[in-house]
């Protein structure tokens, strides 16, 4: 599982990093299941684009970053699968599935080397930073030795989509069903060839030792003053009024089932920038099963925890734990991709 208060973070930078303002409909569609013969060979690693040409190798030939240490105030020189140790352990728990933990530190990698590609560190002379504003959640005092190997088993093995990086897109627990981006997370650029709404069997909160922290991601309710709401909503619409006499409703809804919408009096608000303006932590997920307002508050209720997009993390876990590989994990959540070795 994600460290909560980091790893939910790391899921509202991913948003407002690569999602904009706006909203789209998507007529309801039957989810896609993964065929059987998904295990695709792994791909000739020249012939995937990724930032060689920026980074320094050390003697073993594994890509060095220079990372802000938040806690340090100051930058350090370290490999990226030492980096990546402190980033799983940020990420989930220690204790969980090897191969769930597998999984996660593939993502993770991918995820690394895609920001060196793309992104620019706030932190002067640094490639990237333990900051999870900026990049992924970062925990060394969680490395232990499962999390050593999950990363040592895994090194250098990221994800390819089309000769590129893809973006690994992850959250807690999916409600039953993952999300496309452009509803998961309000993209607006076109879908990515990886993205898919497939079924997610988290297990039952009766099955594992976290079950308070499972049975809260998989339903959750809450609670929101109309000015707090009329506010969020207000961030999209200006000058959106929310009154006693206000009609709220899910408006439209993504292949998934999630909200991509909301209606108020008939206007419609983005769900995935509501949830991020409202609190995320509170609004769990845009896969909503009631909206109300009464007594001057607006209630909802949903089902999973995170924008659903990408790899399920309790769903990781249960399908870790019925013995599927990291790789079969990884082209359960992601279509169209690859698994590559790259040092």
């Amino acid at each position: 599982m994600r460290r909560w208060k980091l790893g939910l973070l790391l899921t509202l930078f991913l948003a407002l990093l690569l999602a904009a303002q706006g909203c789209a409909g998507t007529a309801e569609t039957v989810p896609t299941p993964a065929p059987d013969d998904a295990t695709p060979g792994n791909a000739n690693k020249d012939a995937v684009r990724w930032p060689q040409d920026k980074l320094t190798m050390n003697q073993d030939g594994i890509p060095t970053l220079k990372v802000y240490v938040v806690e340090e105030k100051k930058a350090r020189e370290m490999d990226i699968e030492t980096y990546l140790q402190g980033v799983l352990a940020g990420e989930m728990k220690n204790d969980w599935p090897m191969e769930a933990l597998k999984a996660q530190a593939i993502l993770a990698r991918t995820f690394v080397l895609k920001f060196a590609q793309e992104k620019k560190s706030r932190y002067e002379g640094a490639d990237i930073s333990t900051d999870v504003e900026e990049a992924q959640a970062y925990d060394a005092k969680e490395v232990d030795e499962r999390i050593k190997q999950a990363v040592k088993e895994t090194s250098g093995v990221v994800l390819a989509s089309q000769g590129e990086l893809p973006y690994t897109w992850f959250h807690a627990h999916s409600g039953g069903m993952t999300a496309l981006a452009k509803e998961g997370l309000n993209w607006k650029e076109e879908e990515p060839p990886y993205t898919r709404v497939i079924e997610s069997k988290e297990p039952a909160p009766d099955q594992v030792e976290d079950s308070k922290e499972l049975a809260q991601a998989a339903e959750w309710e809450a609670t929101f003053s109309l000015e707090e709401f009329q506010a969020a909503c207000g961030k999209q619409k200006e000058g959106i009024k929310i009154t006693q006499g206000s009609k709220l409703a899910i408006g439209q809804k993504g292949d998934s089932g999630r909200a991509v919408t909301i209606s108020v009096d008939g206007e419609e608000v983005n769900a995935a920038d509501l949830r991020i303006a409202l609190d995320s932590t509170k609004m769990r997920s845009t896969l909503l099963t009631d909206i109300s307002k009464t007594a001057g508050k607006v209630t909802m209720s949903g089902k999973g925890y995170g924008h659903g997009v990408g790899m399920s993390q309790w769903g990781a876990y249960g399908m870790a734990a019925e013995g599927k590989q990291a790789k079969d994990i990884i082209r359960h959540y992601f279509q169209q991709v690859e698994v590559v070795k790259l040092w």
